[in-house]
C-alpha cells in the first residue's frame, strides 16, 4: 500500500496543514486504520479505497474517526492527479460519511464541493471567554450541533495573538471553536484559527471544514461572492471559498513532502 505525506492549503513545503494519505489495496479493519493514524500523529490521516464510481474516503485523527475533513481531502485529490490515478480532466469522486464529495482541478488550484454548514446566534459562553482569554464581538454556534462554536473578535491582531487555555477548552466539553475576524490585509477577506482539543487537536493549522461555516458566515457581512480566508496558525494557510446555498466550494493548493510503501 502507498503512503504519502502532503502539506495542504499551501504551495510551500512545511506550511499549511499536513495530512497522511494511505491508498488501500483492500478493506482494512477500523482498528488498523486508527492505529496507523496514531502512528502518523498528524491531525488527519486519509484512507482511500477504489470504488466503482470513484473512491471510498475516510479520515482519522490520532484519536478518532471524523465525518468531514477538508485538508485531507485536498491532499488526497492532489495525490490522485500527481500520481496519475486520475487524468487531469477527470473529477475525483469521494464517497464519505458526509455524502458524495467532488474535487476537480481548476487552474493551479484544486476545487472541492463540500456541504455548507451554518451557525446561529448564541449567548456568550463564560467558559469560552475564560479559556480563550478574549472578549467576543459576537458568539455563534453550529446550527446542527451544540459542540461547535464560532466566535468573532474585534480584529486580526486579536486572532493572531490568541493563547488559549487548552485544558480549559478540553474541559468545556466542546468539540471545536472557530475564532475569526475581518482581515487587516487587502490580500484576504477574513482570518481565523481553529481549536479542537475535544477531538484531540489543540490547534489545527488550516481547516477546510471550518470554512464550510466561515463562508456562509462572512459572505453576507462582506457582500462578496468569492472569499479568501487566511488561517493564522503558526504554519498558516490560504483557503478560497464560495458559498452556494447548501454547498461551499473550497479551493487550495498542496505540496507532497514524501511518499513510500507500507511494509506491514
Amino acid at each position: 500500500m502507498k503512503l504519502y505525506h502532503v502539506d495542504a492549503f499551501t504551495d510551500q513545503p512545511f506550511r499549511g496543514n499536513p495530512a497522511a494519505v494511505c491508498i488501500l489495496d483492500s478493506k482494512c479493519p477500523d482498528t488498523w486504520m486508527q492505529s496507523l493514524a496514531q502512528e502518523m500523529n498528524l491531525s488527519e490521516t486519509a484512507f482511500l479505497l477504489k470504488h466503482e464510481d470513484g473512491f471510498h474516503l475516510r479520515w482519522f485523527t490520532p484519536k478518532k474517526e471524523v465525518s468531514l475533513c477538508g485538508h485531507a481531502t485536498l491532499a488526497t485529490a492532489h495525490i490522485l492527479w500527481q500520481e496519475q490515478y486520475l487524468e487531469p480532466e477527470e473529477q475525483a469522486r469521494f464517497h464519505t460519511q458526509s455524502g458524495l464529495l467532488i474535487a476537480k482541478k481548476k487552474a493551479d488550484q484544486i476545487e472541492m464541493d463540500f456541504p455548507a454548514r451554518f451557525t446561529v446566534s448564541a449567548e456568550e459562553q463564560p467558559i469560552l471567554t475564560k479559556a480563550l482569554r478574549v472578549k467576543a464581538v459576537s458568539t455563534h454556534k453550529a446550527a446542527a450541533r451544540d459542540d461547535v462554536y464560532l466566535i468573532e473578535v474585534e480584529s486580526e491582531v486579536v486572532v493572531r495573538n490568541l493563547a488559549p487555555d487548552f485544558a480549559a477548552l478540553a474541559a468545556s466539553g466542546l468539540r471545536a471553536v472557530i475564532v475569526t475576524s475581518r482581515s487587516d490585509s487587502s490580500d484576504f477577506d477574513f482570518v481565523s484559527r481553529y481549536f479542537a482539543p475535544g477531538a484531540g487537536i489543540n490547534e489545527d493549522p488550516v481547516t477546510g471544514s471550518a470554512h464550510c461555516y466561515l463562508a456562509p458566515y462572512w459572505e453576507p457581512k462582506l457582500n462578496k461572492k468569492t472569499l479568501v480566508g487566511f488561517q493564522a496558525s503558526a504554519r498558516s494557510g490560504i483557503v478560497e471559498c464560495e458559498w452556494q446555498g447548501e454547498r461551499v466550494l473550497l479551493r487550495g493548493k498542496a505540496v507532497t513532502i514524501f511518499k513510500g510503501e507500507m511494509v506491514i
